[in-house]
């Protein structure tokens, strides 16, 4: 029995022109004034794709990324930069962090933060708002990490758990910014909303541009992108299609079964999006999401031609695999979320027998060139150790 379900679906037209390489330049502009910037290394693992027999395999590996463990702090800071400028006016006058942390400190009544989130982004917008001296409020659906719960809360933010999923979470920081006026910073593209959205997407942007500029040259034939909303899926992929035109490799999109919204609406292709239904439990927290972000829809829909839903034991694979390299590769520590990607396809290409249709279909083989990309480190260590050093989500659950 196979641990992943695939859908292939031929591209449907061009991108649209939102996510290019100027796009990128600006987001990296601002970002290169944030504290604490740094390029996150690429990694190359030349061992494991001898063994499992292609070309090369490439790791973006975000684990490092303003010392937050996932890439989620380019979205949230970049956001707030935008829409703080446009409501105050500042567009066109303020570049940097300092030029906005000074403005921001010249404000009588300054604004208030409100996100949802699984972890990471909520990480990410409490540092941020942090250091540019913002109250920050995040809610964090029923279930979630404490671990991850107390990282938010460090950084001084307000966080608490509600009883519903993510979606309903999310809904909930919804109404409560219409009603009390404070400011959403989501990437689910509410009614209303999409800009937001877009400015969080344009911010992941700055870790596409590094990983084109580190691979000097080098093209890839197939990229693997996780999806929560497709927020950051959307995003790589309206930049690699613009970069790379009619060349642009094959690209795959990856979500867990239980939260497969993305998925969904793939396969219906009626120009609707179609969300996920029940509790969205899944160990990849990243990923527990039920409502596809439209803006993100767009551009995959665009760009990428397969859709993967898989099980825990694909995930908890590619943690494991990451985290315990061969030869002199070197190792990336990745949590469940990060590494679905690499796992999807570490899991089709190390059980090749079984999945001859599929990497027929992906036209995967001796010369295929794979990128993916960590999107987080360890953010719940006592669930890695389980899946490391017990061998948790071994089987189907």
């Amino acid at each position: 029995m196979k641990d992943l379900d695939h859908l292939k679906l031929p591209r449907a037209g061009e991108t649209s022109s939102r996510f290019t390489k100027e796009q990128a330049l600006a987001a990296q502009k601002f970002h290169q004034t944030l504290p604490g910037y740094s390029v996150t290394r690429l990694v190359e693992l030349p061992a494991l794709a001898k063994e499992l027999g292609v070309k090369d395999i490439f790791v973006k590996d975000e684990a490092s990324r303003f010392g937050l463990n996932s890439f989620k702090g380019l979205g949230g800071s970049y956001c707030l930069f935008h829409l703080l400028s446009e409501k105050y006016g500042w567009s066109g006058k303020v570049e940097s962090f300092a030029q906005l942390k000074d403005q921001i400190a010249s404000l009588e009544e300054k604004p208030k933060i409100i996100s949802a989130t699984d972890g990471n982004h909520g990480r990410g917008l409490a540092w941020i708002c942090h250091l540019l001296g913002l109250r920050c409020e995040i809610l964090m659906p029923a279930g979630s990490s404490e671990e991850r719960q107390e990282n938010i809360r460090k950084l001084g933010a307000d966080c608490r758990r509600t009883d519903g999923n993510y979606d309903e979470t999310v809904h909930e920081a919804e109404r409560f910014a219409l009603e009390d006026d404070w400011l959403l910073v989501q990437d689910t593209a509410l009614p209303g909303f999409e800009k937001v959205a877009q400015f969080i997407m344009h911010g992941y942007l700055t870790m596409a541009l590094e990983t084109v500029e580190q691979l000097k040259g080098k093209c890839p034939t197939h990229i693997f992108l996780q999806a929560g909303v497709g927020s950051m899926a959307g995003a790589m992929c309206g930049f690699f299609a613009s970069l790379y035109g009619p060349d642009v490799p094959v690209i795959s999109i990856v979500e867990p079964k239980t939260a497969d919204c993305v998925y969904r609406t793939a396969e219906k292709d009626d120009g609707k999006l179609h969300n996920a239904a029940g509790s969205l439990e899944t160990i990849m927290a990243g990923l527990s999401c039920g409502e596809p972000c439209s803006v993100g829809w767009k551009e995959i829909r665009a760009a990428a031609s397969h859709y993967f839903r898989i099980e825990e034991s694909v995930a908890a694979d590619g943690v494991r695999v990451l985290s315990s390299p061969l030869e002199n590769d070197p190792r990336v520590l990745s949590g469940e979320s990060g590494a679905a990607g690499f796992g999807t396809a570490f899991e089709l290409l190390f059980h090749k027998a079984q999945y001859q249709e599929e990497i027929s279909s992906l036209g995967l083989n001796s010369e295929s060139v794979l990128l993916f990309f960590n999107t987080e480190g360890v953010t719940d260590r006592k669930n890695f150790l389980k899946i490391v050093w017990e061998g948790a989500f071994a089987e189907k659950v």
